[in-house]
C-alpha cells in the first residue's frame, strides 16, 4: 500500500528536524523552518536554517535526508 501524502510530508519534515537537532541543540537553533509539499507525486522540501556557522549546509543536508527518508518509505511500502 502506498503511503498517504500526510505520511509523506510528516516522514520528510521529522528526518530533516532530526538531522538539524542531531548536529545542533535546540539553544543554539535561532530560526528554523522546515516546509514539505507532495502533491500529484512531487515532493518539494524548503529548509531554512539560522544557527550560525555551517547553516547552509546542514540546511542542504536536512533536505537530503528528508528526501532519502521519503525514498525509503516507498520503498517499504512496495515491499
Amino acid at each position: 500500500m502506498e503511503p498517504t501524502d500526510e505520511q509523506v510530508v510528516r516522514t520528510a519534515a521529522e528526518a530533516a528536524e532530526g538531522l538539524i537537532f542531531s548536529r545542533y541543540s535546540r539553544s543554539d537553533v535561532d530560526d528554523l523552518d522546515v516546509t514539505v509539499r507532495f502533491e500529484d507525486g512531487v515532493l518539494e522540501i524548503d529548509v531554512y536554517l539560522n544557527a550560525g556557522e555551517e547553516s547552509e549546509q546542514v540546511a542542504e543536508d536536512a533536505v537530503r535526508a528528508a528526501e532519502s527518508a521519503v525514498d525509503e518509505l516507498f520503498e517499504e511500502s512496495e515491499s
